[in-house]
């Protein structure tokens, strides 16, 4: 899917839809990799979806201190509208859930009320010279617990330590407000 966006406000609409489509994994953390050059909007897209998530500190990326860690005490922000077609996704979700073996009694419950992660993790890869680097902050501990939402800026940097199957994002400076972003 690609989407373009004309202005700030459409592309924070456009993140926070994207974090309303999201739900944790039975088995490790879920992983979205964003992709693009500097100025294509990847921390812009990373503050809307730490703020649909309720996050009310400063997102910045964490350039220096390549992650950042944000504890999220409850789902969705009530201020992101909730539209009916997403009420049926949560739906879906908690019956495909339900008929996984994998998916775990407090995932199922999770989705139910809409409360998926309870750690948002903001990694900059910008600033690494290899993977090693992100490997020796113990991140694959990070990847192994399915309450984790780990959104990584530069991921084509560590990929190698990235799931194989982690979703992708590819961001595109149009002009000064228009961007395009391509979902895998």
């Amino acid at each position: 899917m690609r989407t373009k966006t004309h202005n700030l406000a459409e592309f924070q609409k456009t993140a926070q839809e994207f974090a309303l489509g999201l739900a944790p994994l039975p088995d490790r953390a879920t992983v979205v990799g964003l992709y693009g050059d500097l100025g294509a909007g990847k921390t812009t897209f990373v503050q809307a979806v730490a703020k649909a998530f309720g996050v009310v500190e400063v997102v910045n990326s964490p350039t220096f201190l390549i992650f950042k860690k944000y504890q999220l005490s409850h789902g969705l922000s009530t201020s992101l509208e909730v539209r009916s077609e997403d009420l049926e996704l949560r739906k879906t979700l908690s019956v495909l859930s339900s008929k996984s073996e994998k998916c775990t009694a407090s995932v199922k419950k999770e989705i139910e009320r809409g409360c998926s992660f309870s750690t948002l993790v903001h990694v900059d890869a910008y600033r690494l010279k290899n993977s090693d680097e992100l490997r020796n902050l113990r991140f694959s501990e990070l990847l192994t617990d399915p309450k984790n939402l780990i959104l990584v800026e530069w991921a084509d940097k560590v990929a190698d330590l990235l799931p194989k199957d982690h979703t992708q994002l590819h961001f595109e400076f149009v002009d000064d407000t228009t961007r395009t972003i391509s979902f895998s």
